[in-house]
């Protein structure tokens, strides 16, 4: 489908720039949008990047938010580096994307770019601009994709595409305070960014640096009025007492699934709140959201809706077709992003119940147990529900017979009473209430017990290969 054109970012955001209270926070600086009118983050060196396909990599997010306001419809292309990208990895995402600049904090060499001579400094200490911003160009914005394994694919997308779903109204009386725990380098993160600036409102940005508890003082102090974050961005939030910092009026997830645990535990947390959850894919865009605070998404919302997102499920899998996908991969031929018909495969995997379909995994991360597949979410959503469990991650040991066991590793709320570093008792109940609500082969043969689990850069829980 085509994209509607939507202008550049920086006509966006300078039309509201001049209220004095938008602003872009980061965790040392902060830089109000009116500020950019008539400034550069850039050196006194913007002119040099028109035309130009830009590597944009930074430290901080401030930086790099700040490139992206400046360069859209300057540059011919801009290519987001998430900041855990590693360092051999580089070349790969300069050679397909043309890179042929770089606007970074820090050297080439730093950052794995030694053949992109043309480097620019961006900075939070903005100098007189040294050109007019007129728009020339539709730049491409290339994303990364966040696979756990292998290379990542570049993504690309327009603004329009991916500024589809944002409907803000620029005149509210008072614009919302955004934040959210993702990098705006990254489709979920970039897509709260848009929502800040094409709404009229201001925007927190959180640091890989910062403890969750500090950033959660710190949005709170700002006032953070709308807050978005993975499922497992948000338990680790609610397990710190720093979650009582805000007060906000609309809470959202996306990027994994939200089960009703969850949901209900937010809802208890920030009774005020709108509680909603997304479905979105760097590729797809985003395809709806869910405010009705139940997990899962109506069935209805396959019935045709116009031409604005189509959704089907097809072998159990979602598929969207809209004006939001991306318009191609770059650099690899032969590979489509969606079929003849316009519909991009999603590989999350869904099941009717009802009148309402629900979420059970993603079709690459099937557990095959003796020849029967097992979903770690659809587990893991059952284990979550004991009062008693934070979060729990269900992975494969490897069985001679069977071939693969499920096994979960478990975070409790509290530490429990135990003997030798186990409390029967509570695995009982965990493991009771997996049979009562699962098929035999999709209960754990062991629970382990443990103080925390790793989250992946992109707010996911990290899932290991085995």
């Amino acid at each position: 489908m085509p994209h509607a054109d939507r202008g550049s970012l920086w006509d966006s955001v300078s039309a509201v720039g001049h209220r004095a209270e938008r602003t872009l926070w980061g965790v040392e600086a902060s830089v109000r949008l009116g500020e950019l009118v008539g400034s550069t983050s850039l050196g006194g060196r913007l002119e040099e990047l028109r035309g130009r396909s830009v590597l944009v990599t930074t430290r901080d997010q401030l930086t790099a938010a700040l490139a992206l306001i400046e360069l859209d419809g300057v540059a011919s292309r801009l290519v987001l580096c998430p900041p855990d990208l590693p360092v051999q990895q580089v070349p790969f995402v300069i050679a397909p994307a043309g890179v042929d600049a770089l606007v970074s904090d820090r050297a080439a060499l730093e950052v794995g770019a030694p053949c992109v001579r043309s480097v620019v400094t961006c900075s939070p200490r903005l100098a007189p601009a040294d050109c007019e911003r007129y728009p020339q160009h539709q730049t491409e914005w290339i994303l990364l994709t966040s696979g756990t394994t292998g290379l990542p694919k570049l993504v690309v997308h327009t603004l329009a595409s991916l500024a589809g779903a944002i409907t803000g109204d620029g005149a509210l009386a008072r614009p919302a305070v955004w934040s959210t725990f993702y990098d705006i380098r990254r489709y979920g993160g970039l897509q709260i960014f848009l929502r800040a600036l094409l709404g009229g409102g201001s925007l927190v940005l959180s640091s890989a640096e910062e403890s969750t508890g500090d950033f959660l003082i710190r949005a709170g102090a700002r006032g953070v009025t709308h807050m978005s974050g993975t499922p497992t961005h948000w338990r680790r939030a609610l397990m710190s007492p720093s979650a009582r910092r805000l007060v906000p009026q609309y809470v959202r997830l996306s990027g994994e699934i939200a089960d009703q645990t969850i949901l209900d535990h937010l809802r208890a947390s920030y009774p005020e709140a709108r509680i909603a959850h997304a479905f979105a894919s760097t590729e797809a865009g985003l395809a709806f959201d869910v405010s009705d605070g139940l997990a899962g998404f109506p069935a209805s919302l396959l019935e045709p809706r116009g031409a604005e997102v189509e959704l089907k499920v097809e072998e159990g899998s979602l598929r969207i077709r809209s004006a939001r996908t991306a318009v191609r991969y770059l650099g690899s031929p032969g590979e489509f992003l969606a079929d003849r018909k316009g519909f991009v495969d999603t590989g999350d995997m869904v099941e009717l119940r009802g009148d309402r379909y629900y979420f059970v995994g993603r079709r690459s991360g099937i557990i095959n147990v003796g020849g029967l597949k097992v979903h770690p979410e659809e587990v893991e959503a059952v284990i979550n529900r004991h009062p008693q469990v934070r979060m729990s991650r269900v992975r494969t040991r490897q069985n001679p017979i069977t071939g693969a066991l499920v096994v979960a590793d478990v975070v409790l709320t509290s530490e429990p009473a135990s003997t030798n570093g186990r409390n029967a008792a509570l695995e009982h109940e965990i493991l009771r209430l997996c049979r009562d609500a699962l098929a035999r082969h999709k209960v754990p043969a062991a629970l382990h017990f443990v103080p925390v689990l790793a989250v992946a850069a992109t707010g996911k829980l990290a899932r290991p290969h085995a």
